[in-house]
């Protein structure tokens, strides 16, 4: 089985966490994981917030912070979040991030993430 390199939760650095969740897109799926907390969820439902090689770029650049775990399962890649992990690095920090968030407008259709309001 192939793995995934991702860093000790002592290597989390809070400057790259910082900067790696300064982006819109990173922002939904951490949002989005934070309210399927403890289910893994596959990188094809994040294809809505854009192209396949943008979602693989947005998820590496999420696990190489620490805050993400990307696990290859066969074909699929469940993503969950490092909670666990950056609670106890960094206290309080990822429930901030979570509530500040809920201003990032994207809805699910169709199990799919994608940007947008419900209407």
């Amino acid at each position: 089985m192939t793995t995934l390199p991702h860093p000790d939760a002592d290597q989390i650095s809070f400057p790259e966490v910082l900067a790696t969740l300064g982006d819109e897109t990173r922002l939904a799926i951490i949002a989005y994981l934070a309210r399927n907390e403890g289910q893994a969820m596959t990188c094809g439902q994040f294809y809505g917030l854009g192209s396949k090689t943008s979602l693989s770029y947005h998820l590496a650049k999420l696990r190489e912070a620490g805050i993400v775990r990307v696990q290859p399962e066969g074909t699929r890649r469940l993503v969950t979040l490092r909670r666990e992990d950056l609670d106890a690095r960094f206290p309080g920090f990822l429930d901030s991030i979570i509530a500040s968030a809920c201003d990032v407008p994207f809805v699910v259709q169709n199990d799919e993430v994608v940007f947008g309001s419900a209407s």
